[in-house]
């Protein structure tokens, strides 16, 4: 029928080989967002150890805080002397000096690099002169050394007649000591 009405189809020289390079523009595509997801997993997965160390050496450094501020209050850590001086304590901000005098309250902590650490210093209070004042400082590690955490214990024991009255004051030290 095509040879009576005189049309012959042949097919055109433009459509050749299109679809080949259709099929591998979008295998391309599929490979570049296969990559991109794979990154955004490896990253995910980083920064979920990187929190799950860094909750390690909190909770490790929040136990030395408990354990040391509780032994202090109770008379079974022995208290450092009384300062000398007015003012917060700070000789747990030099590495050297905590290094040589911290205790650590445990043998060690499970996942971590180190067993926690804390350091009490005496701190006199001008405003309240009968009370003893203590600061409790704690260093919790994570599974690399180089993570850590530390928490501060202002202790602030005040006898009252018979009584003990005994103020907690706790805080998080956001930069480390030098």
């Amino acid at each position: 029928m095509r040879a009576r009405l005189g049309v012959t189809r042949r097919p055109c020289a433009a459509r050749r080989g299109v679809a080949l390079p259709v099929v591998l523009l979008i295998v391309a595509m599929m490979l570049v967002t296969s990559a991109a997801w794979f990154e955004a997993a490896l990253l995910a997965r980083r920064n979920a150890d990187a929190v799950a160390d860094h909750l390690q050496s909190f909770h490790a450094a929040d136990a030395a805080l408990v354990l040391c501020s509780g032994a202090l209050v109770n008379g079974s850590l022995a208290a450092p002397a009384a300062a000398a001086q007015p003012g917060e304590p700070q000789a747990w901000r030099k590495q050297e000096s905590f290094e040589r005098q911290a205790i650590a309250p445990v043998a060690s902590w499970p996942g971590s690099a180190r067993a926690p650490q804390c350091f009490v210093e005496a701190w006199r209070i001008e405003s309240r002169p009968l009370t003893r004042a203590y600061l409790v400082t704690a260093r919790g590690f994570g599974a690399s050394e180089d993570t850590q955490s530390w928490l501060q214990n202002q202790v602030v024991i005040e006898a009252a007649g018979d009584a003990t009255h005994v103020e907690h004051h706790w805080r998080h030290v956001v930069a480390r000591p030098f």
